[in-house]
């Protein structure tokens, strides 16, 4: 037997006027995103940005429905929307904040797992990494790929 210890980088700032401009820019992006959130039932609004390697910034948010579990959450929603609408154009960053009503979390909301795979499906299919923006009041946390907060990716099936 052998004890193991997996480790994550990231970055921490005390708030996006910390960060580079175009990381600022997304901060900014996913904050407003946040608007287009359809939540009657948590009251839990959630906005994401993501940059695709062109520089295009796109905006999702999270959608719910009284028959749970058909809503959607923010990340997926502009995920597959980009996945869409620019096939072939590589993920560069992905911004997330949540919070209830017009309040953001203090500490950064993580995404969920089913959002944290696809995050993962798509950096192994664009082969670069994602990197990862997760918004706070009092923090924001940067990410430089997506296995520094899905560290045991699925990826064993082999399709062929």
């Amino acid at each position: 037997m052998m004890n193991k210890r997996i480790t994550i980088d990231y970055v921490a700032y005390a708030s996006a006027d910390e960060m580079e401009p175009r990381d600022r820019e997304l901060v900014a992006a996913a904050l407003e995103a946040r608007q287009g959130s359809y939540s009657p039932y948590s009251k839990f609004l959630v906005g994401a940005a993501l940059r695709l390697a062109d520089g295009t910034v796109l905006r999702g948010a999270n959608q719910e429905n009284i028959a749970y579990p058909s809503g959607l959450c923010a990340e997926r929603t502009v995920m597959f929307y980009a996945g869409a609408n620019y096939p072939g154009i590589p993920f560069d960053t992905l911004a997330v904040a949540g919070g209830n009503g017009d309040e953001v979390c203090e500490m950064p909301a993580a995404p969920c797992g089913a959002c944290r795979q696809v995050m993962a499906e798509y950096q192994k299919l664009y082969k670069k990494p994602l990197k990862i923006i997760l918004i706070g009041t009092q923090a924001i946390y940067k990410f430089s790929r997506v296995e520094d907060i899905l560290p045991l990716i699925f990826d064993s099936l082999k399709v062929e």
